[in-house]
């Protein structure tokens, strides 16, 4: 690790717990969630809430990021998730009704065609899997493609809070290879 003796961010949250208790000095820390003693959590960008907005603004008037949300806290570690239980899926994304899961299809849909997912078909049908790819190099494949829907000032925006929270690698001169040989599986 270095010459530091602990990892930057104990530090940084040691300095944040006792920030609190200065802003909410008699705040119970049992009512609050915490990752690692909690169990059902997922690691999520800090930038989700823009990605989830760039989205929506992409999906032209059908949102879309539930859709993404709801898929991202599904997967683990890997990025890949089964889609068996479309009913659930639908629901869970916020559609309700006789038309649930065909309005979930067609954001489904939408986001493979951005770029944002990849679907594979199984047991279940033509949505049986999915992957999802870093978003983070889908929207600047998506902002180099001059994609309509991708403002400047959201995607200036996501390169200023990248930047503010370390998630900067990004913008490297080349994005790697959507498939490591030149066909794609």
């Amino acid at each position: 690790m270095g010459p530091r003796t602990r990892p930057r961010g104990a530090a940084l949250s040691k300095k944040e717990v006792k920030r609190r208790g200065l802003l909410w000095p008699n705040l119970n820390p049992e009512t609050l969630w915490n990752r690692k003693t909690h169990d059902g959590y997922t690691t999520v960008p800090r930038n989700m809430g823009l990605i989830m907005t760039i989205i929506d603004d992409l999906t032209k008037g059908k949102p879309a990021s539930l859709t993404y949300f709801e898929l991202w806290c599904r997967a683990k570690d890997e990025m890949f998730t089964s889609l068996a239980h479309k009913q659930s899926f639908a629901f869970h994304s916020g559609f309700t009704g006789q038309r649930a899961v065909r309005t979930w299809t067609e954001r489904m849909k939408s986001l493979e065609q951005l770029g944002f997912i990849n679907i594979k078909p199984g047991a279940s049908g033509p949505l049986t899997y999915v992957i999802i790819l870093n978003p983070y190099h889908v929207i600047r494949r998506l902002w180099e493609a001059n994609t309509p829907g991708l403002t400047e000032a959201k995607y200036n925006s996501l390169i200023d809070r990248s930047g503010e929270v370390g998630a900067d690698d990004w913008l490297e001169d080349e994005l790697p290879p959507l498939y490591l040989d030149d066909d794609k599986p």
